[in-house]
């Protein structure tokens, strides 16, 4: 399979190597210059710099030839025409777009356009993780490479207080949701943990065991 991945960041270098080692050939278009050296560097797929939701950047990425476009960038609107112009233009035969407000999935769906809510996906993971008592690892993925593991952070966590950004993180871990008593809330890099927080941790297999070691540790 051909696939065409619009978006930015760690986001889209996950979903390239996720279609990357099941052997489809994957072109990313990313409209930040650093992001698409970066991606360049770190992946094996093809970059095109430029914005997707331009016909001749499109064109340029190989969309004639397409048998998937996915749009993942920040912007619903972008998405939305990024997936019109690969249907209508270019007669892709799947365009999927990934939906930051939940609210306009049923919008894209009505206008014809296949949308996922990563939000709601994750509320809907959440909701399952809440019923169960102490679940250590909830999802393995990619034949294994990847664990979605819970972590409740006790009073050994020496990053109490502070910022997310300032843990030093490995690049391939991210903290996806954050639950606090009665409250879920999907951090940013100024979210600050405090101890008792029931973290959802997303990690490579190689990043892990580093990143566990910052939430049950930090020194």
């Amino acid at each position: 399979m051909k696939a065409i991945l619009v978006g930015a960041g760690r986001p889209l270098y996950f979903l390239a190597q996720t279609f990357r080692r099941k052997d489809h050939a994957v072109t990313l278009i990313v409209r930040d210059a650093a992001e698409s050296s970066w991606l360049a560097n770190q992946s094996d797929a093809t970059v095109v710099h430029g914005d997707g939701s331009n016909d001749r950047v499109l064109e340029d990425a190989g969309a004639r030839s397409a048998d998937l476009v996915l749009a993942a960038t920040a912007n619903d609107a972008d998405n939305l025409i990024i997936c019109q112009q690969a249907r209508a233009r270019f007669a892709v035969p799947r365009a999927v777009a990934l939906v930051n407000d939940p609210d306009n999935q049923a919008i894209f769906a009505a206008l014809g356009v296949d949308a996922i809510s990563p939000s709601m996906t994750v509320a809907s993971l959440v909701e399952q993780w809440a019923t169960c008592d102490r679940v250590t690892h909830l999802v393995p993925a990619g034949n294994g490479k990847v664990t979605i593991s819970e972590v409740t952070l006790g009073d050994s966590f020496a990053f109490a207080g502070r910022p997310i950004a300032e843990l030093g993180f490995p690049r391939d871990a991210l903290i996806a949701v954050v639950m606090r008593d009665a409250e879920t809330l999907v951090p940013r890099g100024d979210t600050k943990l405090q101890r008792g927080d029931r973290v959802l941790l997303v990690a490579l297999a190689e990043s892990h065991g580093l990143a566990l070691q910052l939430l049950t540790g930090g020194g």
